[in-house]
């Protein structure tokens, strides 16, 4: 949300808003002259045309009934995201249970390779480009939530599906009705990005197979960081050094390759943008040592991320490995819980915090 309200005040737009707690994002909009109440319910929208509410926000929410009795425009944070993408000429959605937060990242550091003049919305802190960046109107890159069918609200020029794994299975009631969707939003575009194998839908596919239009040759990893040649079909592109952990990461990188060649960009600049991007915070984040040992940050809340983060981390450490998890949301805990004890099990040393609501 603080991204989203970053580019409206860059339109030199009047903007409030409210949260229960200040943080680093508060403090942004602060300085950029936004005025931020701390304290749910904090705060009088009367003096703005349009209110904007995240799904996190419930029904009874003290300044969402004001903006009804008002007669407040009022949009959810997804219609928002949906009115800013039309302010340019070519809007990227990235979708995926997991790994879109460091897909869109990965492109904003491409595109800036590139010289192009976009803008970007994050769902991490990246490096570089924070939550959100803008330098022009030529190309759009978000994120694009399934949470709620969210992503639906886009009308992307480039779709692009990192994965169709199980999540908000509350939302869906079924995997087939959420695959369903995703099908969905692959036929709303131009172009689709799709993972091989994973989802019948046409587009340009990317994964570890040779048959994926898409593919990665000569994987190898030194210190944790992946290397591999990048093959667009039978045609050679070069070799993509990495600089964040994790084979999960070729697979992002390989989405993003083909994003970028769909967008025109030359080779040679996706090479340097992919070395360039270092990371977000909270995706396999160094935070510090303990009495000598390692701290790693990550965001992995979803069973398949817990296999791809401890694998990960295995490629850098031989001794003891000691694994605090905070499981988030009931919801996700509940629907997966069967996947969550068998990746779970395998830890020897285990320390299971309270769930984080979340919402």
């Amino acid at each position: 949300m603080s991204g989203l309200a970053k580019y409206i005040l860059s339109c030199g737009k009047k903007v409030a808003g409210s949260d229960n707690f200040a943080g680093v994002y508060t403090d942004e909009l602060t300085k950029l002259g936004a005025k931020i109440e701390i304290a749910e319910g904090k705060g009088s929208v009367k003096y703005y045309d349009v209110v904007i509410y995240t799904d996190a926000v419930k029904e009874n929410d003290i300044q969402l009934i004001e903006a009804r009795e008002l007669n407040k425009t009022i949009l959810s944070r997804g219609q928002l995201l949906y009115e800013i993408s039309r302010d340019f000429k070519k809007v990227i959605a990235v979708s995926g249970c997991h790994g879109k937060t460091t897909c869109t990242a990965m492109l904003a550091h491409i595109f800036a390779c590139a010289g192009a003049k976009f803008g970007v919305h994050i769902g991490g802190r990246d490096k570089s480009f924070l939550n959100g960046f803008y330098s022009g109107n030529d190309f759009f890159i978000t994120e694009a939530c399934e949470y709620k069918k969210n992503f639906l609200l886009l009308k992307p020029d480039i779709a692009v599906i990192l994965n169709s794994a199980p999540d908000h299975l509350e939302c869906y009631g079924s995997v087939e009705n959420l695959r369903s969707a995703y099908a969905h939003f692959a036929d709303s575009a131009e172009i689709a990005i799709v993972p091989y194998g994973d989802l019948k839908v046409e587009g340009l596919t990317f994964g570890y197979e040779k048959n994926a239009r898409f593919f990665a040759k000569r994987i190898t990893c030194t210190n944790g960081f992946y290397s591999f040649t990048a093959m667009d079909g039978d045609s050679k592109l070069g070799t993509i050094n990495l600089s964040v952990y994790g084979k999960h990461n070729v697979l992002n990188a390989l989405a993003s390759v083909a994003v970028a060649r769909s967008a025109g960009i030359p080779f040679a600049r996706i090479k340097e943008g992919l070395a360039d991007f270092t990371g977000v915070e909270r995706r396999f984040e160094n935070i510090g040592k303990y009495k000598g040992a390692r701290c790693i940050a990550d965001y992995a809340h979803h069973p398949d991320e817990i296999n791809a983060t401890l694998s990960a981390v295995k490629k850098l450490n031989d001794g003891k490995l000691y694994v605090v998890f905070q499981p988030h949301t009931y919801s996700r805990t509940r629907n997966l819980f069967n996947e969550f004890v068998k990746v779970l099990s395998g830890i020897n040393n285990l320390l299971i915090y309270r769930t984080f609501a979340a919402r």
